[in-house]
């Protein structure tokens, strides 16, 4: 995939933030559960925990610099999914490579899809709105791309393996957007580690819900 390609199709991505950590985000920069792991009170093994065990509610940390912030849950996937989706017996490896990383929505269509599940419906979320072109402008070699939900394995565990986030190199659109639409081409688009400069690449930011998101959006 050329990374004008990713611009042209998808010039806005969307990311769902905590409710209210726009101003934190904003000063400190988006991070991934990982960088907010290495900037926490935490010990060794509380960080172990988060890094490479399932999360079933989000949870509350408290970090150097930013007071306190929370890490989601992890409500769509579970252990046994995880390991019948990879066909391992471990699922922590895959918990650690997620955590790793920020992910954006490519499409509303899918923003829309995961606000809906049963886990979040309902729930208010800080949204994200970043202009594509400055994101990979800014971050190019930061940035992978996944052809699947990562963080699902509700309700069928679809095949995946620890090679699925691929840089645009190694991504396949032309293919997909051939075999699957533009909709359907890319599921995430994903940063490795963090976003320091967040604030500039983000164009608008929206306290939404399932049911107003249309009306912002």
């Amino acid at each position: 995939m050329r990374p004008e390609q990713l611009t042209e199709h998808y010039p806005r991505l969307f990311h769902m933030a905590w409710p209210g950590s726009w101003t934190s985000v904003r000063r400190n920069g988006l991070l991934s559960t990982q960088s907010l792991v290495e900037l926490s009170k935490l010990g060794p093994e509380e960080s172990c925990a988060i890094l490479r065990q399932h999360r079933p509610e989000s949870i509350e940390i408290s970090c150097y610099g930013l007071c306190t912030a929370t890490i989601r849950d992890q409500k769509p996937m579970d252990d046994k999914g995880v390991c019948r989706a990879l066909r391992v017996d471990d699922p922590a490896p895959w918990y650690e490579l997620l955590n790793s990383m920020v992910f954006f929505w490519p499409t509303i269509k899918r923003l829309r899809k995961m606000m809906g599940a049963k886990a979040y419906k309902g729930m208010r979320h800080d949204l994200l709105v970043v202009d594509t072109e400055k994101l990979v402008d800014r971050h190019h070699d930061k940035i992978r791309l996944s052809r699947m939900n990562s963080g699902a394995t509700k309700p069928y565990p679809h095949p995946r393996c620890m090679g699925l986030f691929k840089t645009f190199e190694e991504f396949p659109f032309d293919e997909r957007l051939k075999q699957r639409g533009r909709a359907m081409a890319i599921a995430e688009v994903c940063v490795v580690g963090s976003i320091p400069d967040i604030a500039d690449v983000v164009v608008d930011v929206h306290a939404v819900t399932l049911d107003n998101l249309g009306d912002l959006i």
